[in-house]
Parts: C-alpha cells; sequence; structure tokens
C-alpha cells in the first residue's frame, strides 16, 4: 500500500510538472508579439510565395498588412493579383487587429504595454514609466549629454523581469559612430549584481559603416527577432551615417525620405 501511494504520488507530481510545461509554452506562444509569415500557409497561400516574400525580406503575417501594396509588388516574382490575394490573408489573420474596437479594449491593450527602465527614476517618471516596447523612442541631444549612456544602461535593464522594470529578452545594438563600450555594460551589469558573462552574451552587437550597410543590418535583424525574444533595438545613432553621406540641401529630400 505504501509502494502504491507512492508511486500515486509520484504520477501526480510528474503530471504537475508536465502541466507546468504546457503552460510554460502556452504562455510563450501568447506572448508572440507576432505571427510568424508561415501562418499564411494555412490561408492557402504556397510556400513558394512565402518563401519569395522572406527573400523579399518579410518574416511576419504584420509585416505583409502594414505594408503598402506598391511596395510588396516590387519583390521578385510577386504580381499584382497575387498581392491582392497576399495581403487579404494576411488582414484574416489578423482580424482583431486590423478593424475598429472600442476605446475601452484600446485602453486595455495599452495598459498590458511593457516599458523598460532606464535605470533612472526620475527619468522613468518624465517617460510615464520608461521606455515603452512596441514603438520608437528617438533620444536627442547636445554632444557629451548621455544619449549613448541610456543605450547601454537599456541593455542591461532589458533583461530584468518585467516586475522589475525589465522586458526579459535580449537586446539588438547597431552602431554607426564606433562609441559601444561592452566593458561600460559589463560594469553597469555588476551594479544589479548580474553575471556580466551571460549578460553581454544576451546582446547581438553590429557595426554599420556605411547607410546601406545600416539599412541591410536592419533587414537582417528582422529576420533575427523572429527567431529569438529580443525586447530591445538600438540604433546610435539613426542618422550620423545619413549626415554625413547625404550633404546640402540638394540631397535633404532624398535622406529624409530613406530615414
Amino acid at each position: 500500500m505504501a509502494m502504491s501511494a507512492a508511486s500515486e504520488e509520484k504520477d501526480e507530481q510528474n503530471e504537475h510538472f508536465e502541466d507546468e510545461e504546457q503552460g510554460d509554452e502556452e504562455e510563450e506562444e501568447q506572448a508572440k508579439p507576432y505571427m510568424d509569415i508561415s501562418e499564411l500557409e494555412q490561408m492557402k497561400i504556397s510556400s513558394t510565395d512565402i518563401k519569395k516574400l522572406r527573400d523579399g525580406n518579410f518574416y511576419t503575417v504584420e509585416s505583409i498588412a502594414y505594408t503598402p501594396k506598391k511596395q510588396l509588388t516590387e519583390i521578385k516574382g510577386i504580381s499584382d493579383q497575387k498581392v491582392e490575394k497576399i495581403q487579404e490573408a494576411a488582414y484574416k489573420l489578423l482580424s482583431t487587429n486590423m478593424t475598429f474596437c472600442t476605446a475601452s479594449d484600446y485602453y486595455q491593450k495599452r495598459s498590458e504595454i511593457i516599458k523598460i527602465t532606464t535605470g533612472s527614476t526620475k527619468l522613468d517618471e518624465l517617460l510615464g514609466g520608461g521606455i515603452e516596447t512596441g514603438s520608437i523612442t528617438e533620444i536627442f541631444g547636445e554632444f557629451r549629454t548621455g544619449k549613448t549612456q541610456i543605450c547601454h544602461m537599456l541593455c542591461v535593464t532589458c533583461q530584468f523581469p518585467v516586475s522589475s522594470g525589465g522586458a526579459e529578452g535580449c537586446a539588438l545594438y547597431i552602431d554607426t559612430e564606433g562609441t559601444f563600450r561592452p566593458k561600460r555594460v559589463a560594469q553597469m551589469a555588476e551594479r544589479f549584481g548580474m553575471d556580466s558573462n551571460d549578460l553581454l552574451d544576451n546582446i547581438s552587437f553590429a557595426r554599420a559603416y556605411s547607410s546601406d550597410h545600416q539599412m541591410k543590418l536592419l533587414q537582417e535583424a528582422a529576420s533575427m527577432m523572429t527567431t529569438s525574444h529580443y525586447s530591445l533595438v538600438i540604433v546610435d545613432s539613426a542618422t550620423a551615417l545619413f549626415r554625413s553621406e547625404y550633404v546640402g540641401r540638394a540631397e535633404l529630400a532624398e535622406r529624409q525620405q530613406i530615414l
């Protein structure tokens, strides 16, 4: 009887652990902020067309739904007729995001947005809680006012648990001016009692040498973000290479259009 009871208890524990694992997997699925482009197959979009979309640097259903049709028709092998069909399929998959909702529903969505702490209580207060995920935040100011230091700090804090002001994700850093310093990031990590080696391993870094290279790295980043959980993308600085390559009023309009 004792052996039987122990066996039953062990089975219950195993079931409990399995339930927890399944629950974690379900939470991970629900937490995904995007829908992989492969989901278009369930809407009868061929795998060949999906591959063409990937080759054109489109990796999510959202990117298809939010992109103008004229831009999608520039993808090699995708006709106007196919664009209509593909985008219609994307709209159906994202039906809850592509139509009207009540203000109360939108308020609820806004309240669930994760904000990343800057490490400064006062700055977080000014920003309404920190750097908002899912949005573009531009930091600007004069030379040597701490802009890059904030970027370094965010590489640390984005890896915090959500309950501590983080987003529990990796950081992706594109450096256009040669100002990224891993040693400084490691020092910041140690301030919070974090393992600097593990933290640095969770930061994907690339140095951009021209505006074309910067754009290529951003396309590569889009692909990387569909395979790993990145909670933060930093481009420091977003405009430096464009300012140096597009000089004078004659090129100002073209520069602004690309940016």
